[in-house]
């Protein structure tokens, strides 16, 4: 395959910026107003990762599905018939998918937005556009792998005969929650990567890492009363028990820790969002 098959279309002409919103270092309201207005763009780098992430792939859309679906199988052996983790009677494998399809998300989207900045230098160094497009249409490419896990997930449903109640109405909630935690971490974790190309290897060993203190494999109320306040220090907790509870509303959920790890969740994305409007100064320096 030659380097001309991945070649896409760009765009005849990228949005003008206006004379006041030259300045990276605008204000916050000018900062918004320049997102805004570069929102196509933002649909056309989103699009382009997709056709990227889809060109010959002989499956196509269906690994959003087999990944979560093979590793639901395999967790189901050994961490359900083996190890016996409860589930308050929810069966196996709807307990591990239901959490596998957002944590699928957050770790393939994780590992392509925090090199996306890395990977898009020849653009960044040519002409100017709000930087966080870059991870942002990571996160926003990343939705349409969501959305295919999850419809398998409501075949499931379907086969186990599980209702969906009220609850349900928090599912959008739980989304929100899961782009915003992504969001924060990509930008964080894409900005420090400019600098220091270390963290390139930090992003996996984060993704690994995460897997085993997040509540994906077990419920929150597994863990003792010693290590559950560490527990809501990890913002993926609120993510993955508000997706199972959304689902399987006879669980019970503990909503200090909810609360706790949705204000973590809220820090990560602010506290990423200012350390890239700070470094993103200097990106086209350093890139």
């Amino acid at each position: 395959m030659s380097k001309t098959d991945l070649v896409i279309e760009e765009p005849e002409s990228l949005p003008e910026v206006p004379p006041a919103h030259e300045e990276i270092g605008s204000s916050r309201r000018e900062w918004v107003w320049e997102l805004w207005h570069f929102r196509e763009l933002l649909y056309f780098l989103a699009w382009r990762d997709v056709k990227v992430r889809y060109k010959q792939a002989a499956f196509g859309a269906a690994w959003a599905i087999i990944q979560p679906l093979f590793t639901m199988l395999i967790f189901t052996f050994f961490f359900g018939r083996m190890a016996s983790i409860p589930t308050s009677g929810i069966p196996y494998p709807l307990f591990f998918y239901a959490t596998l399809v957002p944590w699928t998300y957050f770790a393939g989207t994780l590992g392509q937005a925090g090199n996306s900045l890395v990977s898009n230098a020849s653009l960044i160094t040519k002409i100017y556009f709000p930087r966080i497009l870059l991870p942002a249409s990571s996160v926003l490419s990343g939705l349409l792998d969501f959305a295919v896990g999850s419809s398998f997930l409501i075949a499931m449903m379907a086969y186990y005969r599980v209702r969906p109640t009220w609850t349900l109405l928090l599912w959008p909630i739980a989304v929100l929650d899961m782009l915003l935690v992504t969001l924060g971490i990509s930008m964080l974790l894409g900005a420090l990567n400019v600098r220091y190309r270390d963290i390139k290897h930090v992003i996996p060993f984060t993704i690994q890492l995460g897997l085993w203190v997040s509540p994906v494999l077990y419920p929150a109320s597994f863990l003792t009363p010693r290590w559950r306040p560490i527990l809501v220090l990890n913002p993926l907790s609120a993510v993955m028990e508000l997706f199972r509870f959304s689902l399987f509303p006879d669980r019970q959920i503990d909503l200090n820790l909810m609360a706790t790890s949705f204000g973590v969740t809220l820090l990560f994305f602010f506290l990423g969002a200012l350390y890239f409007r700070k470094a993103e100064q200097t990106f086209a320096d350093v890139i």
